[in-house]
């Protein structure tokens, strides 16, 4: 149950991941790997922090602040120097390996002696209930730690969700949405589009880097090769939600990659279980983003193979 609890907590943070890639791949069109280089930079600032006797909060939201910087370099190297999205996600990630290193002075900084989110809301939680270690859940005698964060990311990734709902609903948010659908057409209208890339890679990657910063604390270390394939990740969470959810409207769109995180870590937990190699977790990673990307066209061809008026159908609607 520990592990369920773990793997549960762990997709939901890795969830803020999967909606910045939603806001950059899925709303601006746009293959951005600059979140590769934004997870170890988020954990990289709230790590150095933390130890430095700053707040969790604080050192939170300076890691959020940093991955915004980075998605604006990449947005200004792609608007303004006209450099192609990716090849600017690949400078800014390269870019960050350097950077990363140079925040935390080496390659690792470790946390375990020092207070985490996931110690404040440990501790909350005791308070308000008066259990100290062990907890019974749904008939489970689990760690409260546990117990406590799978709770707390619940309730940010729903505020989280809801913000980004309400926020892309607003005459800025609709013209960013507006921009990545028909760039041509809300230019003419005189929106400036460049301004609304920017700010959307900035926001994509602020919640990248906050991914980061409390994956540090919720592991209990930042490492400078945590980011390694995380694109890879998100890209999973947003395709695995779209096939779950059926629709690419903005409140299921916005759910489906928390769900396809959750339910993509739940895989990987599960193959870890029955004896999977951890070596060899980037190449499973890698065909479960396979399957996610084929699966959907194979059974809609299915379908159509078992019903051939419904394919005739499909490919003239006046058939029948």
């Amino acid at each position: 149950m520990n592990l369920l609890l773990g793997s549960l907590t762990m997709g939901l943070i890795l969830s803020l991941l999967g909606l910045g890639v939603c806001i950059s791949f899925r709303i601006f069109k746009c293959a951005d790997i600059t979140v590769d280089g934004a997870i170890p930079l988020g954990g990289a600032v709230a790590a150095v922090l933390i130890v430095a006797g700053v707040h969790p909060l604080w050192a939170t939201l300076a890691a959020c602040a940093a991955g915004c910087a980075a998605g604006m370099v990449t947005g200004i190297l792609h608007t303004r120097f006209k450099i192609h999205s990716l090849l600017a996600g690949i400078l800014v990630m390269t870019a960050l390996y350097s950077v990363n290193l140079r925040i935390m002075g080496r390659s690792n900084v470790p946390l375990l002696s020092v207070a985490t989110f996931t110690n404040l809301v440990e501790h909350a939680a005791v308070r308000l209930t008066g259990c100290a270690q062990q907890v019974n859940f749904f008939g489970w005698t689990v760690a409260a730690r546990d117990v406590a964060g799978l709770v707390f990311m619940l309730l940010l990734i729903a505020f989280v969700c809801v913000a980004l709902y309400l926020f892309f609903r607003t005459n800025f948010g609709a013209a960013m949405r507006a921009t990545g659908d028909n760039p041509e057409m809300i230019r003419a209208l005189g929106v400036n589009t460049r301004f609304h890339i920017v700010a959307g890679l900035a926001m994509a990657n602020g919640l990248a880097a906050v991914a980061g910063a409390l994956l540090a604390q919720y592991q209990g270390f930042a490492d400078v090769q945590m980011g390694i394939g995380m694109i890879v990740w998100g890209l999973a969470s947003v395709i695995i939600g779209e096939a779950l959810v059926r629709t690419r409207r903005l409140g299921y769109l916005l759910t489906g990659a928390v769900m396809g995180s959750v339910l993509f870590r739940l895989l990987v937990a599960i193959a870890l279980r029955f004896g999977l190699n951890p070596n060899d977790l980037k190449l499973i990673t890698a065909v479960f983003v396979f399957c996610a990307l084929v699966l959907p066209d194979l059974l809609a061809k299915l379908r159509d193979w078992r019903n051939p008026r419904r394919a005739a159908a499909g490919a003239n609607p006046d058939a029948i």
